[in-house]
């Protein structure tokens, strides 16, 4: 009975997404669009692997393209969902 219980529950938040935010830098011209990897360092690091780029807040992630926004970069935000 109680297998069945724990099983419902399971099956009920499944469905359940989380959504976070990787910003991704387009510098223009032919270079390879990349993804901010550490915002911690004075300037921003970033990476061509999307794999190794930094998930994180709405907030936070708008707050790394305000600091990006005055380089010759276009910084934007794309939305990244996960199970919860």
């Amino acid at each position: 009975m109680l297998r069945k219980a724990c099983h419902i529950l399971q099956d009920s938040s499944a469905g359940m997404k989380n959504t976070k935010f990787i910003v991704k830098v387009d510098r223009g011209g032919a270079h390879v669009p990349v993804y901010v990897q550490r915002i911690d360092l004075t300037p921003i690091q970033t990476t061509p692997n999307r794999k190794l780029a930094l998930v994180m807040g709405r907030f936070t992630a708008e707050d790394a393209i305000k600091a990006l926004q005055n380089s010759r970069c276009s910084p934007e935000l794309v939305s990244v969902q996960f199970l919860a």
